[in-house]
């Protein structure tokens, strides 16, 4: 499955393919339903990803959603970080809208990364290593925000924009419809962890969307506490003006 000779880009596109097979299998299989195929899901794809990380780059750190943070990853430079399901609850209902996480931060950065939408059509994965060109700029920019409790900034934002809000299941699939053009801007404050986003900005920074904090900050990895209150993903070409509308927010 997994090669020390593959490349880091690779290696995460290869593991996120074999977790999203994997848990096909799950879903298709095991006669489970939410919240029980969502926990045998994540523990399935769980250990097949960092068997295959440890296995192909054993003097690496690795942080998991779903394992227990072990902090001897604060004293290296390379860290794999990683969500075996992104979206459970979207995975146990059998919805679409949920991705699977790997990457690689560097010193903090996401440089690689990998995200995979099994519940696509065919083996949808989306690489660090391969990116695309940006589909042309919609007329009407599109806000993906959470099925359940859409982020006060992004109501507002979309709303001074003449915006359309679109809701979606997990951070992934957001951040993946970006990068795939099926909308325009990811606009999050209600707080995340560091495997919700670190795959999806190392893709979508490669394939030249804007990335940062909801201040316009650096996305820092690899932190002692893992929480991280928002993140922007939008096309360059709205960076600036979405930034300037969530600062008016504020004072």
């Amino acid at each position: 499955m997994t090669d020390t000779a593959l490349s880091d880009a690779a290696l995460a596109a290869q593991v996120a393919l074999d977790a999203g097979r994997l848990l096909r299998v799950v879903l298709e299989q095991s006669g489970l339903k939410g919240k029980a195929l969502g926990e045998a899901g994540d523990a399935a794809a769980n250990r097949l990803i960092c068997d295959a990380i440890r296995a192909a780059r054993p003097d690496d750190g690795l942080l998991s959603e779903e394992e227990r943070d072990n902090p001897a990853r604060l004293d290296k430079s390379r860290v794999w970080i990683i969500d075996p399901v992104d979206g459970t609850r979207e995975y146990g209902e059998g919805r679409v809208d949920w991705a699977v996480h790997v990457a690689l931060a560097i010193d903090g950065v996401p440089v690689t990364g990998a995200v995979g939408l099994p519940g696509l059509p065919g083996e949808v994965v989306l690489r660090s290593d391969q990116p695309a060109p940006l589909p042309a700029l919609a007329s009407t920019p599109r806000f993906l925000v959470s099925r359940s409790r859409p982020a006060a900034e992004a109501e507002a934002v979309a709303a001074a924009l003449g915006g359309k809000l679109v809701p979606m299941g997990s951070a992934g699939a957001k951040a993946m419809a970006v990068v795939r053009g099926e909308a325009e801007v990811y606009l999050h404050s209600g707080g995340q962890h560091e495997w919700d986003s670190c795959a999806p900005v190392a893709v979508a920074r490669a394939h030249g969307l804007h990335c940062s904090r909801i201040d316009g900050s650096p996305l820092v990895y690899n932190r002692p506490n893992t929480f991280m209150p928002d993140l922007l993903i939008c096309r360059p070409e709205l960076a600036e003006v979405v930034l300037t509308q969530v600062a008016r927010l504020k004072d």
